[in-house]
């Protein structure tokens, strides 16, 4: 009777150990906070200072910081302070600044380095969002780490999603920027 029993909590114990080995079907993460953002880039071009909300601040030897180096921008470095909105309309009232920089890094393709804060200030949302990663450019959906924030977003960790929206020339650009974080405190 007890090598019975010996042997049923053996079994039991070897059922228990592969069943936790090899784990059913794992849902998918689901995103403890989710926001759908806009912001919009307008570059110094050398005429218009009045609207402008970036400027490339160095750039390749030989040109210059009014327009971006040929090909694929590499060298340039810029950064920015723009508006952040709700929807896609640049006159919306902005809800927040897009604050940080981008740096073009690759020779080859449109690529850049992004560092960057979102610092919201509306009546839903208090405090700032870190991102920090590359983009390349040329892919219609990227994604980009969210490493820390502030305020509402305290500790917070995820992944947003960048969509290049909308752009006129190498002036304008605004980017949709979804965002889920993964990790709230």
């Amino acid at each position: 009777m007890e090598a019975r029993s010996s042997s049923v909590l053996i079994f039991f114990f070897m059922f228990l150990a592969i069943s936790s080995a090899f784990p059913k079907n794992k849902d998918k993460y689901k995103p403890c906070k989710h926001l759908v953002l806009f912001f919009h880039d307008i570059i110094y071009n050398g005429k218009n200072a009045a609207n402008a909300t970036s400027a490339i601040v160095a750039a390749p030897q030989g040109s210059n910081l009014t327009i971006l180096a040929p090909n694929s921008h590499f060298g340039n470095i810029a950064v920015f302070d723009d508006p952040i909105t709700l929807d896609n309309n640049l006159h919306s009232k902005p809800v927040g600044r897009a604050q940080g920089m981008y740096i073009y890094d690759t020779k080859n393709t449109f690529t850049s380095w992004l560092g960057f804060s979102f610092s919201l200030n509306s009546t839903d949302y208090q405090g700032t969002i870190n991102f920090i990663g590359a983009d390349p450019i040329m892919i219609k959906y990227r994604d980009i780490s969210i490493v820390g924030g502030t305020g509402d977003f305290f500790m917070h960790r995820g992944v947003a999603t960048i969509d290049t929206d909308s752009y006129e020339g190498e002036v304008y650009f605004r980017l949709k920027v979804d965002i889920k974080f993964y990790e709230c405190w």
